[in-house]
């Protein structure tokens, strides 16, 4: 989805470029774009009466503006100039590149069948639509043929009258349609920001719901909550992942794509990261995570063949088939067990990943019966303790452990009632 102050943004014509690469590795693409601030201008420059209310009835809260006769032919001819453009910057050859020469098809057509949107509380809002059916058969006999597909805002009835739309619903239906893999959700901002002004990474979609329950309360009808709501509401309707980005940073496409934690925010159907029982295939990548934790002393030393022949009792967090956190859970005698082996990865230390590895193995211990958790540690008895854990001695050890106690290492123990 391209706003329109996408469009009218310098960096477009880097977006173009971008987009035109990804189009020349194979990946199927539909561009739907906005029209707003042109809209905006083209009304106020033609004198004419531009009319918004607050969407009374639709998924996407924002301002739904009432589209007479006259103003429908405003935006009819904005829409096309839009068309016209954007033909001409995807027809541009990228000199002194490897994509000089290359041939980018884009096609347009009457895929969107749209409704009227009607009377609400008294306002009768004329031309202004509402998505009834996208043809979502007939765009992918265009992506088949190697073609990019480009959307407007204007929608067509089988009476033949043609219909304002918004681009959140046309861009949210296209991708529900087409079961599309990624919904790419352009903004001014780079992705979607908490209170403090930062980009928040990732998001699933019930965290998402919240959130744009929070922002209803608090800061009413803005781009933030529109975007929030059109990524979530694709991702309840069957698209895999939805993602914010900007449309003023160069390269945001790309690196949001091919990069694991990406240039905006990321709303999917579930967790992102999957937190999960460690497997064989698995040793590699916990070796890697805990080789050097072991050589700073803050973790006792494992050799391969004994990670293999425990890899039953680790839980890892996989992210993008890399795993970035383990622990592991020890059962001992009198329903207690040991806590040990807890890594993060460096790259995301400070984003509750130890929690969640705690989290699961307390889940994974009351399941087990096990009703006390202990652990011993030489650099990190702060962290344990404001998890709930409590300073101990060797007494509370269970005997077998107890007996392996090294005290060269000197340890402390710490102990937590489940």
């Amino acid at each position: 989805m391209l706003p329109g102050e996408a469009l009218a943004h310098e960096n477009f014509s880097n977006i173009a470029h971008d987009i035109n690469l990804l189009n020349s590795l194979g990946v199927k693409l539909v561009l739907v774009h906005g029209a707003r601030p042109q809209i905006d201008a083209a009304l106020k420059t033609a004198g004419l009466r531009d009319e918004k209310h607050d969407d009374v009835q639709g998924d996407l809260h924002h301002k739904l503006r009432v589209t007479d006769a006259a103003s429908l032919e405003q935006i009819k001819q904005v829409v096309a100039k839009l068309r016209y453009d954007l033909e001409a910057v995807f027809s541009m050859s990228m000199a002194n590149s490897p994509m000089q020469g290359a041939s980018i098809n884009l096609v347009s057509g009457n895929f969107v069948i749209a409704k009227p949107y009607g009377v609400h509380e008294g306002i009768d809002y004329c031309h202004t639509g509402e998505v009834r059916k996208v043809d979502s058969e007939a765009i992918k006999k265009q992506l088949v043929a190697n073609n990019m597909v480009l959307l407007s805002t204007l929608g067509y009835s089988p009476s033949g009258e043609v219909f304002n739309l918004t681009v959140e619903e046309v861009a949210s239906s296209t991708a529900i349609g087409l079961e599309a893999d990624k919904l790419l959700i352009y903004s001014s901002e780079a992705g979607i920001l908490d209170d403090a002004g930062a980009a928040i990474s990732q998001l699933n979609a019930e965290e998402a719901q919240l959130l744009i329950e929070e922002k209803i309360n608090s800061n009413g009808l803005d781009r933030q909550l529109r975007n929030l709501e059109l990524g979530t509401k694709a991702c309840k309707g069957g698209v895999k992942r939805s993602q914010v980005i900007s449309y003023v940073e160069d390269g945001a496409l790309l690196t949001e794509l091919f990069t694991r934690d990406g240039a905006g925010t990321l709303i999917t159907q579930e967790n992102y990261e999957q937190i999960r029982p460690a497997n064989s295939n698995d040793v590699d990548s916990i070796l890697e995570l805990i080789q050097p934790l072991e050589k700073e002393g803050v973790l006792l030393p494992r050799s391969r063949e004994l990670l293999e022949s425990e890899i039953n009792q680790f839980t890892v967090i996989e992210r993008e088939g890399m795993i970035i956190a383990c622990g592991a859970l020890y059962p001992q005698e009198g329903n207690s067990g040991e806590l040990a082996c807890v890594a993060t990865h460096p790259d995301y230390r400070k984003k509750n990943m130890g929690q969640s590895i705690l989290e699961q193995i307390e889940k994974n211990a009351r399941k087990a019966g096990i009703n006390s958790l202990f652990v011993l540690t030489t650099k990190t008895p702060h962290w344990f303790m404001e998890r709930g854990f409590v300073q101990s001695n060797l007494d509370s050890l269970p005997e077998t452990k107890k007996s392996l106690y090294n005290y060269q290492r000197n340890s402390k123990i710490f102990v937590k009632s489940l």
